[in-house]
């Protein structure tokens, strides 16, 4: 993980939205620092979630897969019928397959050719604690968050919205 100015008010501004919950808050934000203020603990601590976590991914993606696959899809209509059925492999299989490749394709050549494309310049900047950059502004995919947060003036009420507004993913399924 890159260690520059925006990587370190980055972290610094959202692992202090924990400090919002009352009585053991700061509390947290001290034990997810690994001290008093964000350091090298915090960024052992931030790479080693950023490597174990798409393991985890993968491992629940393939738990599903192998349940999916045991017990079959739910079958809104109730009929049981094998006419219109065909196999995973090698239909399905072949075709999750091309797109992984190309996906990949993408992704090394993305990584290898322009590694600095997606980067943000403040970040070449090696993270000084005493200098706040003067424009930061989160990345596109942080936008609904910040937005979330900022339209409630109360830090623990902007939490709880953002976390809620997080939560509400969790009733699409019965929707």
């Amino acid at each position: 993980l890159p260690w520059g100015q925006m990587s370190f008010w980055g972290a610094t501004v959202i692992t202090n939205l924990l400090s919002a919950i009352p009585y053991v808050g700061p509390t947290l934000v001290e034990w997810i620092w690994g001290g008093f203020s964000v350091d090298n603990a915090t960024l052992t601590r931030f790479f080693t979630f950023h490597f174990l976590i798409p393991f985890a991914i993968l491992g629940m993606t393939m738990l599903h897969l192998l349940l999916l696959h045991e017990t079959g899809s739910n079958n809104p209509t109730g009929l049981n019928s094998n006419c219109d059925k065909i196999q995973f492999h090698p239909y399905f299989s072949y075709k999750d397959l091309l797109g992984l490749i190309l996906m990949i394709m993408c992704l090394l050549t993305l990584v290898l050719f322009y590694p600095n494309l997606l980067g943000d310049p403040d970040n070449f900047t090696p993270a000084n604690p005493l200098i706040t950059p003067p424009h930061i502004k989160p990345e596109w995919y942080f936008l609904f968050a910040y937005a979330i947060l900022r339209s409630v003036p109360n830090k623990l009420g902007g939490v709880l919205a953002l976390f809620m507004s997080i939560l509400v993913l969790l009733l699409m399924p019965m929707l």
